[in-house]
């Protein structure tokens, strides 16, 4: 293969990649809508369930994620999406979390980051992020209003967001 060819080629893998990155970094998608293909399907999927850059990565370098997109919308539910385990967690453990969040950290709080792949280096961020969203609910006049579910599900996307920022 000529030398072009092969520099061609390479910066084709590199726009796939970055491209297919930022698509897989958009926020979380709305209920029912169904995985992200390229996060949550796939081999890259299988391979790095808690990481998303790397599934991504591995789903474009195998296939240019061709079997993780026929996954998400053949079969949506055999894409393992970890989010369900956090907002299992989230909703187990709301007083935990809630307090852990009025403290600024706590052992309920990093796990739960941990759980959507935030790095240590970058929870001093996330939780800040997210204090300031919870606090917002907490402090609005329907939270007292709210049942448990609703109370962790504005928890579960306050938590989302801001680990997404992790990611970058």
């Amino acid at each position: 293969m000529e030398i072009k060819n092969k520099v061609v080629l390479v910066f084709s893998m590199l726009f796939l990649i970055v491209s297919s990155s930022a698509f897989s970094q958009q926020g979380h998608n709305e209920v029912g809508s169904g995985p992200n293909p390229f996060r949550d399907c796939g081999i890259g999927a299988a391979l790095f369930p808690n990481h998303h850059a790397a599934a991504v990565i591995s789903n474009v370098i195998w296939d240019v994620g061709t079997t993780a997109v026929t996954s998400a919308t053949m079969s949506p539910e055999t894409c393992s999406n970890a989010h369900v385990k956090t907002a299992k967690f989230i909703l187990d453990n709301y007083d935990n979390l809630i307090e852990d969040v009025a403290k600024g950290g706590g052992e309920h709080l990093v796990a739960v980051l941990d759980m959507e792949g935030c790095s240590s280096s970058k929870q001093a961020d996330a939780v800040t992020m997210i204090r300031g969203n919870i606090g917002s609910k907490v402090s609005s006049v329907e939270y007292s209003q709210k049942t448990k579910t609703d109370k962790a599900a504005d928890y579960y996307y306050a938590v989302t967001s801001a680990s997404s920022n992790c990611l970058i």
